[in-house]
């Protein structure tokens, strides 16, 4: 069953190492951080047939949290990205074995599937949102056939997009754009469509924290 948002897995590992000097690391070390985990998490995620939508690395306290968020045509289960999870750990393991610690210190890995609230912005996040009600900021779109044009916000539902161009639909009407036309959607919550989503799987994080010791 898909669960689009709702998957999540999170991997504690306690790591050796001095914490940074009053707990926090510096903005450049953290940038240079995301960079060496990019370049060893993106090709495990393609390789699974995956698309890596965000990698974000922060810190809690003493400890690093690594986020990982990875979507797919028909979204991800809860399965996959638990998968996806158990292969991008092994990576980390086999990279700082290789090259020394790529996150120094503890980390937590959290894998997850994107949520409704991430915003629209390349061709493969519409597809994967067609029959969803989507709000979009038209760039320099007049009001009506007269007068100046400007950015407008619109309401619409998906009805079809492709590598180049979407399609909405606005109070009965089709209109078509550019995604160079197009600011980041975000979808709209339907209260009247609640009972259409899948039951809930969602996961105890005590059930599903794995420590490892090194």
């Amino acid at each position: 069953m898909t669960q689009r948002g709702r998957a999540t897995r999170t991997t504690g590992r306690p790591r050796g190492g001095p914490a940074p000097r009053g707990g926090q690391a510096p903005r450049g070390d953290l940038a240079a951080r995301r960079e060496r985990l990019r370049a060893v998490i993106g090709p495990v995620v393609d390789g699974a047939g995956y698309d890596l939508e965000d990698l974000s690395v922060s810190r809690a306290g003493r400890r690093h949290v690594v986020r990982v968020i990875v979507d797919a045509d028909g979204g991800i289960n809860l399965d996959a990205v638990a998968d996806v999870s158990r292969a991008v750990s092994a990576a980390l393991d086999a990279a700082e074995e290789t090259g020394g610690d790529i996150v120094a210190g503890e980390y937590q890995l959290e894998v997850s599937s994107p949520g409704v609230d991430r915003p629209l912005t390349l061709p493969r996040h519409w597809r994967r949102n067609v029959g969803r009600l989507v709000r979009v900021t038209v760039r320099g779109a007049a009001e009506s056939g007269t007068g100046p044009a400007g950015d407008r916000q619109v309401t619409g539902r998906v009805t079809a997009a492709d590598d180049e161009r979407v399609l909405l639909e606005i109070d009965g009407e089709r209109a078509e754009w550019s995604y160079t036309e197009l600011g980041p959607g975000r979808v709209q919550v339907e209260f009247s469509r609640l009972d259409e989503l899948p039951e809930s799987e969602d996961v105890d994080d005590d059930d599903d924290v794995e420590d490892e010791e090194r």
